[in-house]
C-alpha cells in the first residue's frame, strides 16, 4: 500500500542512512524539514522531502497534514508490560511512609507480582498483556522490548516469555524480548542464591533457547538483589546461548554494575539514577547506551538519573518507561519525554533522540526504527496542530497526537 502525506509543517528526526545513536552535543542537534512530504510504500519509508519536491504519484491513501507534525514512533526499550493484577496497595503504602525497600522486605514487590503471575493462566496473561500493548502502540510507541521476571520459577518463567512471543506474533509493533529471570531471588531461596542461579543457568536458559524465545538477557545488580559477581556469572551463562545482556543497574547503590556490564558488552544499562565518576568513565569506553527511567523516579520519589552529567561527559542516553505494576504503572512515552525535560533538564531535541533513535539502539533496532530514514520502517506519529516540537513535552497533560502507523498500518 502506498501512503502520501503531504503538507508536513515539520518532518522531524530526518537522518541519513548508516546514523545509529547520537551521543553528547550532537544529541541537542535534531534534523527536521519544514513544509514537507512522506511517501510509505509496502510499510517502508520510499522517499521525503521538501513539498515543492512532492513527486505526482498514484497512492491508495493522501494524508493531509496541514499544521501537523511528523515524528518517528517511541521506541521504548525498557518495559514489564505482561504481568497478572497490579500492586495498587502499595502505592498506597508508601504514600503512608513505607519505603520500595520496606515493602519488599515484606513480601511485596517483585515477590508479590511474582505470586500472583504463577497464579494465573498463560491464556489471562496474554488477554491483560495485550490491552497494554494496544494501549502504548495508540499513544505513539512504534517498538518495545518486554521483560520476563515475575514468574522466578522455570514454568513461569516460560510462561511470560510465552506471552512475549505470541504478542510478537500477533501485533505489528516490533517487539524485544528479554529474560529476567534474576529480577530477585525466590523466597524459597533467599539463604541460598547459587542454588537459583544454578536452576537459572542449567534450566531455564536451555529451555528459552530450544523454544527461541528471548533475545536478551538482563539481571537485577543492586544491594539486597543479585551481586556483582552473580550478576556477572549470569551474563557470562547468557552469552553462551546467545542472549545480549541488557541490565538493571544503579537504581539505589553503585555497586560496581556498570563496570560489570560494559566489561561483559551489555547493550544497555538501564536506570542509573545513582552515578559516580568511575561509572561514567567506564561508560565513555563503551558500546553500551545508558537509559534513564524518569516515571520509575517520579512515581517512587527517588531521584531522577543524571542526564545532564550523563550528555556534558559526551555520552548517549535513551529514554524509557519501565512499564511495570510496582515501580512506574504507566507506558506513556509522552510523559516520559515531558518528565526528563522537566525534571532532569533535557532539552525537547534531547529527548526525542533519547526516546527515538537512542531507544532503537538500546533494542538492537536502531538500523530499521527510530528516525525518518530512507529504508526504515513506515512508524510515524502524526501530531494535532502544534506550534513547535516543544509544545510535545510543554502541554505534558494533553493528548497532541493525532494518529500512528505502525509498519504502515494507521493504529486504531
Amino acid at each position: 500500500m502506498k501512503i502520501l502525506i503531504i503538507n508536513i509543517k515539520e518532518l522531524v528526526q530526518v537522518r541519513e542512512i548508516g546514523i545509529l545513536k547520537v551521543v553528547g552535543i550532537e544529541m541537542n542537534e535534531l534534523p527536521t524539514i519544514k513544509n514537507a512530504f512522506l511517501l510509505i510504500e509496502n510499510n517502508i519509508i520510499s522517499n521525503y522531502g521538501e513539498m515543492k519536491k512532492c513527486p505526482t504519484i498514484s497512492v491508495e491513501l493522501t494524508v493531509d497534514a496541514t499544521g501537523k507534525m511528523v515524528f518517528p514512533t517511541w521506541c521504548d526499550s525498557h518495559t514489564h508490560i505482561v504481568y497478572a493484577g497490579n500492586r495498587e496497595q502499595e502505592f498506597v503504602d508508601r504514600i503512608k511512609g513505607l519505603t520500595y525497600e520496606e515493602i519488599a522486605n515484606r513480601g511485596g514487590g517483585i515477590l508479590n507480582s511474582a505470586k500472583k503471575l504463577n497464579e494465573t493462566s498463560e491464556v489471562e496473561l496474554y488477554n491483560q498483556s495485550k490491552n497494554r500493548l494496544e494501549e502504548v502502540m495508540k499513544m505513539g510507541t512504534g517498538a518495545i522490548e518486554i521483560k520476563s521476571g515475575y514468574g522466578l520459577s522455570v514454568q513461569g518463567e516460560l510462561k511470560m516469555l510465552r506471552v512475549i512471543k505470541k504478542l510478537k506474533e500477533n501485533y505489528p509493533i516490533e517487539i524485544k524480548s528479554t529474560f529476567l529471570g534474576a529480577h530477585a531471588f525466590p523466597t524459597s531461596f533467599k539463604e541460598n542464591h547459587q542454588g537459583y542461579i544454578d536452576i537459572l543457568i542449567n534450566e531455564m536458559l536451555p529451555a528459552i533457547a530450544n523454544e527461541n524465545l528471548a533475545d536478551f538477557i538482563d539481571v537485577f545488580c543492586e544491594s539486597g538483589y543479585f551481586s556483582v559477581s552473580e550478576t556477572e556469572q549470569i551474563m557470562k551463562a547468557g552469552h553462551k546461548f546467545g542472549l545480549i545482556p541488557k541490565i538493571h543497574v544503579n537504581q539505589f547503590n553503585s555497586i560496581g554494575g556498570v563496570k560489570a556490564a560494559v566489561k561483559n558488552k551489555a547493550l544497555s544499562v538501564d536506570h542509573l539514577e545513582i552515578m559516580n565518576h568511575d561509572d561514567i568513565e567506564v561508560l565513555k569506553k563503551s558500546i553500551t547506551m545508558p537509559v534513564a527511567l524518569p516515571c520509575c523516579s517520579y512515581f517512587l520519589g527517588i531521584p531522577y538519573t543524571p542526564a545532564r552529567t550523563i550528555i556534558d561527559a559526551g555520552l548517549p542516553l535513551a529514554l524509557a518507561t519501565d512499564f511495570n505494576p510496582g515501580s512506574s504503572p504507566s507506558g506513556n512515552m509522552n510523559f516520559v519525554v515531558a518528565t526528563a525535560c522537566i525534571k532532569m533538564k533535557m532539552t525537547p531535541e534531547e529527548v526525542i533522540n533519547a526516546a527515538t533513535l537512542n531507544g532503537a539502539y538500546a533494542m538492537n533496532l536502531s538500523k530499521t526504527h527510530g528516525s525518518i530514514t530512507l529504508g526504515k520502517k513506515a512508524n510515524i506519529i502524526i501530531t494535532k496542530p502544534i506550534n513547535s516540537i516543544y509544545e510535545l513535552p510543554y502541554a505534558f497533560g494533553s493528548n497532541l497526537i493525532d494518529s500512528v502507523l505502525i509498519e504502515g498500518t494507521i493504529i486504531k
